[in-house]
């Protein structure tokens, strides 16, 4: 901790000191400091300042890269020293500058706001259940073992309810009461709609999936507002919630959830169909290498997370996710991208952030790699994603799958499908590789050595988990 504090106090001085500092918050790798009086600050002084890996100058707000985990003790301990409280805040807040608002990015980044809350619990189902997959297929351990079974069950939790808490996350994501947005998921999950007929077809429990439990949660905020405009406040306890649950009830079952299956349905045909590695070895080819070669640049805009209703899909109607495998190796060009940056560079300041960024990079969370290293120097950022793509055509046109979602970089192996695993760290060693040989060749030079630290990257950022 002491190492923290050092590095606490000397952010605090940088910023012009504790009675500088007008709010402070952080989230999963940045402190995000406003400042009072932005010429008191020492920007350039705070960028070289060891153990920061970045600044973000954005708006009124600076955003200091420091990593996860020290982060948070770092904003603990400044917390404690000015007395400010320091809240932890979702990367997503800050993803999408008002400049840059359109239609889809606010679209996705709805998206996004619903599923972040969730990713501690889909990576713990996730890490959970390829644990209990290797114990099964790699150390023949009985599935009806009532260790495994026990494990099995506890990872597939968040999986078996993920419709209520998106239902809950989507109603409150819309200005919507949390308690029916769950109800409204559990409409589409509900085992017993099996039993129901209408015009002449059977009800499929978790037909149109995730898709159908946000359109069903976002269907039912829609008429609580509705109703509630018209009812009168001494019955709206009563009628609002009733009715709401009523029309939405009926909703689904007629319109959202057949809606919900058919989008649901052509989203996953379709990556299907463009993964394929039977006879459309060269669509999968160019699929892996276009998807894993653009998933950066959409990190940059702190969207990606808006993926996880594709990804859940995958798994919900074939049990295996091949997407998620392809878009890890952005991560892992990007290592191989920093280590020939750390190779060629004679930047102490720079080399420092590297070592800084390596370690979490290769866990999965390529944060401070991104806004530390490869996206101020510019080239290094391009070549890293053509290190991704390289990656990405071999995960793809080999089908590699993962079983559940959850991590990213090595610790994903642990998710992949048995029999796969060898062929999923072959890909990462690729991307490794493919990331440092084009970077050292063709992405980085003397004069990006020399003008480091010069100018602060700018962007929302967020990790590279898939």
């Amino acid at each position: 901790m002491e190492k923290e504090k050092v590095l606490a106090d000397s952010i605090v001085e940088l910023l012009g000191g504790e009675e500088n500092i007008k709010s402070l918050n952080h989230c999963m790798t940045r402190l995000r400091v406003t400042p009072r009086e932005r010429e008191y600050v020492q920007l350039k002084e705070l960028k070289a300042q060891s153990g920061v890996m970045g600044v973000v100058d954005s708006s009124d707000q600076l955003q200091i890269i420091l990593g996860p985990g020290t982060v948070t003790k770092v904003a603990r301990i400044i917390s404690e020293r000015t007395g400010i409280q320091a809240g932890e805040v979702e990367d997503m807040k800050a993803a999408v500058q008002d400049k840059n608002r359109t239609p889809f990015k606010l679209f996705l980044r709805k998206l996004a706001s619903i599923f972040i809350p969730l990713i501690p619990a889909i990576v713990a189902g996730g890490m959970i259940m390829g644990l209990t997959n290797v114990a099964i297929h790699s150390f023949d351990v009985s599935e009806k073992n009532q260790w495994i079974v026990l494990l099995s069950s506890v990872s597939k939790i968040i999986f078996a309810y993920l419709a209520i808490f998106v239902g809950i996350n989507t109603a409150r994501e819309f200005g919507g009461t949390p308690a029916l947005g769950g109800v409204a998921g559990g409409l589409i999950i509900f085992p017993d709609i099996a039993n129901i007929t209408l015009f002449g077809e059977a009800l499929v429990p978790n037909r149109g999936g995730l898709i159908g439990v946000l359109l069903a949660a976002w269907f039912i905020t829609v008429m609580e507002r509705w109703f509630r405009k018209v009812i009168p406040n001494t019955v709206d306890i009563i009628f609002t919630p009733t009715l709401a649950v009523l029309a939405t009830g009926f909703a689904t079952y007629i319109i959202l959830q057949p809606v919900g299956g058919v989008i649901s349905d052509s989203i996953t045909g379709g990556l299907t169909w463009l993964l394929s590695a039977g006879e459309s070895g060269w669509m999968s080819i160019v699929s892996g290498a276009v998807l894993a070669g653009t998933f950066l640049p959409l990190v940059m805009t702190g969207l990606h997370q808006g993926l996880t209703p594709i990804h859940m899909e995958l798994l919900n109607q074939t049990g295996l996710d091949p997407l998620y495998p392809i878009l890890g190796m952005a991560g892992a060009g990007q290592v191989g991208a920093a280590l020939a940056v750390y190779v060629k560079s004679k930047n102490q300041t720079l080399r420092n952030v590297i070592k800084g960024g390596l370690p979490v990079g290769i866990l999965g969370i390529g944060e401070p790699l991104i806004y530390g290293v490869t996206l101020p120097l510019g080239r290094p950022f391009i070549t890293a994603c053509l290190g991704a793509a390289v990656g990405g055509a071999f995960q793809a046109v080999l089908g590699v799958a993962s079983v559940a979602i959850g991590v990213s970089g090595l610790p994903m192996a642990l998710l992949i499908q048995p029999g796969q695993i060898l062929l999923y760290l072959l890909g990462v060693v690729i991307s490794y590789g493919a990331g440092f040989v084009i970077t050292y060749f063709f992405g980085f030079n003397k004069g990006m050595d020399t003008h480091y630290g010069d100018e602060a990257p700018a962007g929302p950022g967020l990790n590279v988990a898939p």
